[in-house]
């Protein structure tokens, strides 16, 4: 059970290692071209949460990533002996949601820095926390999809 933590605690450090670096060598805005017209690296950051929805709204998000972090836990030690690979993204979600917490409680803000150009459109700058999050959401459509397929050929 707990390696599934020490997922979490290398994306969490992953995380704030990549922001240390946006924020003490890159100005805000600032933007390095790494593949033309599609990535680059952008020094932004969000008060808000993704797309800077409820921008501001602080209590709001401890609040949230309280109950978040706490649902996970509870979860990953209930299913996740039976299910490696829900356990695995359960991982992923506490990792991304503890990362961003940092941020707020920290900085009052999250910073982000991948920007990407996809087909025109200019997707909103996003980090590793919040990658780990959409991993982890991704993982437990997966396994719970999985699971249910099983329970399906147990019960024909």
């Amino acid at each position: 059970m707990y390696r599934y933590y020490i997922v979490t605690v290398l994306l969490i450090a992953l995380d704030q290692f990549t922001k240390f670096l946006v924020v003490k060598k890159m100005e805000l805005y600032e933007q390095i071209t790494l593949i033309d017209g599609f990535f680059f690296l952008t020094s932004h950051r969000n008060r808000g949460a993704a797309w800077g929805m409820l921008e501001g709204k602080m209590g709001f998000f401890y609040v949230v990533t309280i109950i978040v972090i706490v649902g996970v836990i509870y979860y990953l030690h209930k299913y996740g002996k039976d299910n490696k690979l829900f356990a695995v993204a359960l991982a992923f979600i506490l990792g991304g949601a503890i990362g961003n917490f940092i941020d707020r409680i920290w900085r009052h803000e999250v910073v982000d820095f991948f920007d990407f150009i996809v087909f025109g459109y200019d997707f909103p700058i996003f980090n590793i926390a919040d990658s780990a999050l959409t991993v982890g959401v991704v993982l437990v459509i997966f396994a719970t999809l999985l699971d249910e397929k099983k329970k399906k050929k147990g019960t024909a």
